[in-house]
């Protein structure tokens, strides 16, 4: 049996989402609902107490609703009402959803799982790479490679400059769904390098430029190669 989630005294403070209008602010509030714990798989949500909350009416609290209910994280049903769907089916590829796991704090076995994620997509991103890369693309990548140079040990430039590796990297690939691939990659390799920049590890240039070398001579095997060696590296900084 489904349980009526507890009620939050605490009222929700609109002013952090202003610009963004009222339905923005139901929507992330009600989100970050979901992924602080207040509301538990299964729970059923009190429409007029939330509406009461968030100050809002009917019609924006039930559009909140139907967006969080297309993102995999709410259903509704007759003589039920909406709840919580179970989390295994809460859509991680949405980067709204991604964007409200990573803020409430995700478990080093998330990071693991898109670790393995990469070793699946990456490689052969960069194998194909090698085959379909213009001169745009290098010309991307070696100003990665420059940015990641240039950082001097600074952590914000130093995220920034691999977010943009990546991103490229997926883009020479020539394949429009490795391209897409960065939605879910990018924000989860952002949030994971600031920790790991954090303390001393190994340079990561040389395996990123040698990755970069492999494409540019049109070695798919190589490539392939090259950035299985960079996600080791990755894994190592990563416990």
């Amino acid at each position: 049996m489904s349980r009526v989630a507890p009620v939050v005294q605490a009222p929700v403070d609109a002013s952090a989402y202003a610009g963004r209008g009222v339905h923005k602010v139901a929507v992330e509030a009600l989100a970050l609902r979901l992924f602080d714990g207040t509301y538990e798989e299964g729970d059923t949500l009190d429409l007029p107490r939330l509406m009461a909350e968030f100050d809002v009416s009917q019609t924006v609290l039930r559009e909140a609703i139907k967006v969080l209910t297309t993102k995999g994280l709410l259903d509704a049903r007759q003589k039920r009402g909406t709840f919580v769907r179970p989390r295994v089916e809460w859509n991680l590829l949405d980067t709204d959803v991604l964007r409200w796991r990573l803020a409430a704090g995700a478990p080093n076995d998330f990071f693991a799982d898109l670790l393995a994620l990469r070793r699946a997509v990456e490689p052969a991103a960069a194998a194909a790479a090698a085959e379909h890369r213009t001169d745009t693309d290098l010309a991307a990548l070696d100003a990665a490679l420059d940015a990641m140079a240039a950082s001097d040990g600074d952590p914000v430039l130093a995220v920034r400059a691999d977010a943009s590796f990546h991103t490229a990297l997926l883009a020479a690939s020539g394949n429009r769904f490795f391209a897409q691939m960065r939605r879910v990659i990018i924000p989860v390799l952002v949030t994971r390098d600031r920790q790991v920049h954090a303390g001393a590890h190994d340079d990561p240039l040389p395996t990123h430029a040698a990755v970069v070398a492999r494409v540019r001579e049109g070695d798919p095997d190589g490539a392939y190669d090259a950035m299985l060696e960079l996600l080791d590296l990755s894994l190592r900084d990563h416990p």
